[in-house]
């Protein structure tokens, strides 16, 4: 039998999310909650752990306090079998700096290589939603023998110009890697897609350490994984390009088979929790072959009385339906929606009080927000505006943790 190679997983939590403010006011975010019960940084670690790949060193910098707990809490694996997810907090190694950027983030952080020894490294981002087969792109990384591989997922060219590109020939080997470029280039065997960087990463060891100690001696880099390691393998033709479409997860579904979703903005973050609440849903969280791990709280179960009701939603434990109405919606445990209150399209997180008579339409309310009788919220965005709450670009109202509703 072949000696199954030695692989060290390093997911990059350390971002500030600003983009997803007021939910990461307080907390990083990989810790932003996602889809009732998870956190963000759930779906990397069960697509790692699922696979396999159960040594996992999570980078912290920003907030960490919330992800920290939530990593100490959820994810125990066996230490018998030297498994492990350990969150790795900015060490000041290299002196008295937070990380630069990514790489400079792994490179600080290089202890955790060379005391692991291992002969690949998996890199993955903790903010997307998606299901993989870790193991699938590692034999894929293997066998194509270069010292990068970058998984690529396929989107129209027409939407390609948001997005890293990756210019690959017919047999994977990458041309060029292009940072949002306006005319993005077709596939061979697909003229009207493009390849879009999914920012995760598997390198050979040896390959990795090298290029990371000659980034970090270059005084002009950003020492940032995609926008200088990725460009120098590619440039030293070393890199090579993984189709997330030819990724196979047990139990996926026709319509969620090659999902993925970045969560990095407000209206992001909302339609990706309205992929989940459909009959025939664009991300089937129920997928029990493919499971997605985390802390379950020990609450009761969901609650509906004096004819509440929920439809096309998520309704998490802890939640009562006292006689409101809850339609493609998200409720995070312990929400309470009162009688004659609605809550429609929106996502409420841990805590969140909707009184009797309020509304709540197209929002995302943080923990413990309380929506007072008779109060709206994402009905006039002009005067959720001027409350001082955020409205995104899509017209979602946020308002963050803790705040009441002003009427």
């Amino acid at each position: 039998m072949a000696t199954r190679p030695k692989v060290l997983s390093i997911v990059l939590a350390g971002g500030e999310g600003k983009r997803l403010m007021p939910l990461t006011m307080d907390r990083a975010k990989p810790a932003v909650p996602f889809g009732g019960t998870y956190r963000l940084i759930d779906f990397v670690l069960s697509n790692l752990a699922n696979a396999n790949l159960r040594q996992i060193a999570v980078l912290t910098q920003y907030k960490s306090h919330s992800l920290d707990r939530h990593i100490s809490l959820t994810w125990r694996m066996s230490t018998m079998l030297g498994n492990y997810v350990t969150p790795v907090p900015a060490q000041q190694r290299l002196g008295p700096r937070w990380y630069q950027g990514s790489a400079d983030a792994i490179f600080q952080s290089m202890n955790l290589i060379i005391d692991e020894a291992p002969d690949h490294v998996v890199v993955f981002g903790a903010d997307n939603i998606y299901r993989m087969d870790v193991e699938q792109m590692l034999d894929a990384h293997i066998d194509g023998g270069s010292g990068c591989t970058i998984a690529g997922i396929r989107v129209p060219r027409k939407q390609a110009s948001a997005f890293g590109v990756i210019d690959a020939e017919a047999d994977g080997k990458i041309k060029s890697f292009l940072e949002k470029p306006a005319v993005p280039p077709g596939l061979p065997d697909d003229p009207g897609s493009s390849f879009a960087s999914m920012g995760n990463y598997i390198f050979t060891a040896e390959a990795l350490v090298d290029m990371l100690t000659t980034d970090a001696e270059n005084t002009d880099s950003r020492h940032d994984m995609g926008g200088d390691i990725i460009p120098a393998f590619v440039t030293g033709g070393d890199a090579r390009v993984y189709d997330f479409t030819a990724n196979t997860v047990p139990g996926a579904t026709s319509r969620d088979a090659s999902y993925w979703r970045d969560v990095g903005t407000i209206d992001a973050y909302h339609e990706a929790h309205m992929d989940l609440v459909s009959v025939d849903p664009v991300f089937n969280l129920y997928n029990l072959d493919w499971p997605t791990w985390t802390y379950q709280v020990q609450m009761p179960g969901a609650k509906f009385v004096l004819e509440g009701t929920a439809e096309d939603s998520i309704v998490s434990p802890g939640c009562i339906i006292s006689g409101g109405s809850v339609d493609s919606s998200v409720l995070s445990p312990n929400v309470r929606v009162e009688e004659r209150a609605t809550v429609d399209r929106s996502v409420l997180l841990n805590g969140v009080q909707v009184a009797p008579g309020a509304v709540v339409r197209n929002a995302i309310l943080d923990k413990n927000v309380v929506v007072p009788p008779d109060a709206e919220v994402g009905v006039d965005l002009d005067a959720d505006r001027a409350r001082g709450y955020t409205v995104s670009e899509g017209g979602i109202t946020v308002v963050g943790k803790g705040i009441t509703i002003e009427r």
